[in-house]
């Protein structure tokens, strides 16, 4: 690795995006770009190289899981790249799916507060920039406590979309059974998929494992009535 670390940092909020950039700056981190999307993300990282990503969970366009997703997909592409989310709570699904990527090394999962204490926060960069894996003490304490659902990740919607997904349908039917655009259910699906940790390949086999989760949970972790 070089001796100067190449970052690209996604952070949609311009104060803190600024902060960190100067901050980096400050420890010898050189910033090839800052961006404040998911969608830029992913081109600065293609265009750059870089040997570091540092970016916010929540990232728009949807201003939900995209700063994540875009992260999963580069290690997809790059699974030595060195990835550290930041989020502002502790979403123990989020760092199981980033743990799930690539190799399991050279990831960080971190709470915003802790981008206060500057040394640590600095420390936990090298750390995974070199090749280790930082999570949050918080988050592994939630992780180590989680249920064994492992459709937890889930939101009530989209076991709803499993669920039809389960039964053969396609997403145009589904659309049409819960009255929402199909656009809406291809976002609902690439949700899933990356909160199960099924990592962009073939989509009709991650759809096939997917289901096969869904069926294997059980009753009552479908939300299915065994009365």
């Amino acid at each position: 690795m070089p001796d100067v670390t190449r970052v690209v940092l996604a952070e949609d909020e311009v104060l803190l995006r600024e902060g960190l950039v100067g901050l980096l700056a400050r420890f010898d981190f050189d910033v090839l770009a800052a961006v404040g999307s998911a969608p830029a993300l992913l081109d600065a990282v293609r265009e750059h190289e870089p040997d570091l990503v540092v970016t916010d969970i929540r990232m728009p366009p949807d201003r939900r899981d995209d700063g994540l997703r875009a992260a999963v997909t580069l290690r997809a592409e790059r699974p030595q790249l060195a990835v550290v989310v930041l989020s502002q709570h502790v979403q123990a699904e989020y760092a199981s799916t980033l743990l799930d990527s690539g190799d399991g090394q050279r990831i960080g999962y971190l709470l915003k507060d802790r981008v206060a204490d500057v040394t640590e926060f600095v420390a936990n960069l090298r750390t995974v920039a070199g090749g280790g894996t930082v999570i949050d003490p918080d988050v592994v304490r939630r992780l180590l406590h989680r249920p064994r659902d492992p459709l937890a990740a889930l939101s009530a919607r989209e076991r709803e979309v499993l669920m039809l997904i389960a039964e053969g349908r396609s997403n145009a039917a589904i659309a049409s059974k819960l009255h929402i655009t199909e656009a809406a259910i291809g976002k609902h699906v690439g949700s899933i998929l990356t909160k199960l940790g099924l990592l962009p390949s073939d989509d009709t086999n991650r759809r096939v494992l997917a289901v096969l989760t869904y069926l294997r949970a059980g009753p009552s972790y479908r939300g299915v009535s065994t009365d």
